[in-house]
């Protein structure tokens, strides 16, 4: 059976160019009705208009879509909140919420400000929050629901003069691993996608010959996937780019253990074992914190 939407209601933020005017048109193809949430400002996150979020509803109802505007910043509360009530007011609930929106202030390290920092984690991370808090409220007593978080191998694995956006992104998968857990018996499904595409925020970064074949529409397939009832993973992080599609994961190696639990352990122990410390021979996933620290149970005795 063909992936549709018939009778959801999404929501997807920074909606009105690149990654989430693609996010959008497809979701409302696929029969969704969507909230295109988009400030309108700048890159850098200042300034605000309507036309973006406008024009992206223009075309899906053109297409025969449903969709409704949104102008509200995800960086408060407030912001947030009138986000998901704009779903609920017009469409009465909120089955999928991409949250997608995102700003630059790119600098290297020791040149960065203190605004510059600032300004990125409010649309990013707490952004993330803003939204996703009143939406699972929703999703919760509807019990379903689908959440995509969006981070960026600038977090998973580091970009030069980008610590800022490095942080809040992969501070989405710290965020994602809590709330999968806390949201899972309400059917709500949480997961986080590392894109890479040709759009305002990574143009003159990408060389141009790489950018024209890293369009937006590549990266929809998985995203549009992860917000379907098809979809029953939650806590995946999915790095994606021109097609190539592939998880990746945070994981542990199976250690060493030292000592008895009552002798001291000192420095020249973990020297002697580093390599089998560092290892990542058998390394795995796991659902939550607990897990971890039972790699610990032979010296506890368990």
């Amino acid at each position: 059976m063909d992936i549709n939407f018939n009778g959801r209601v999404a929501i997807v933020t920074g909606a009105g160019g690149g990654l989430g005017r693609e996010y959008s048109l497809d979701l409302a193809k696929r029969g969704a009705k969507v909230i295109v949430n988009d400030l309108g400002g700048k890159l850098d996150g200042t300034g605000s208009g309507t036309s973006a979020a406008d024009q992206v509803v223009a075309e899906i109802k053109a297409a025969g879509g449903e969709a409704v505007a949104n102008y509200d910043s995800v960086s408060t509360m407030e912001g947030g909140r009138n986000i998901v009530k704009t779903a609920v007011d017009k469409y009465g609930k909120v089955d999928i919420l991409i949250n997608n929106a995102g700003i630059l202030r790119d600098k290297s390290f020791l040149k960065m400000t203190e605004q510059d920092w600032d300004q990125v984690m409010a649309v990013h991370l707490r952004g993330a929050f803003c939204v996703t808090q009143p939406a699972a409220a929703v999703m919760k007593e509807n019990s379903y629901g689908r959440i995509v978080l969006t981070a960026s191998t600038s977090g998973i694995y580091g970009n030069f003069g980008q610590a800022n956006y490095g942080a809040a992104k992969m501070a989405q998968v710290g965020f994602m691993n809590v709330i999968k857990q806390e949201l899972a018996k309400y059917n709500v499904k949480v997961n986080t996608v590392a894109p890479n595409a040709d759009t305002q925020m990574t143009r003159g970064i990408i060389p141009e010959e790489f950018a024209k074949k890293m369009k937006p529409k590549f990266n929809v397939p998985m995203v549009v996937y992860l917000c379907s009832e098809a979809n029953q993973d939650s806590g995946m992080i999915f790095t994606m780019s021109a097609g190539w599609f592939a998880r990746t994961a945070v994981v542990s190696g199976e250690g060493v253990c030292l000592g008895d639990t009552e002798r001291d352990i000192t420095a020249e122990e973990v020297r002697d074992q580093i390599d089998k410390i560092k290892s990542l021979d058998n390394a795995k996933p796991f659902w939550n914190s607990g897990e971890v620290y039972a790699l610990s149970a032979p010296l506890m005795g368990l």
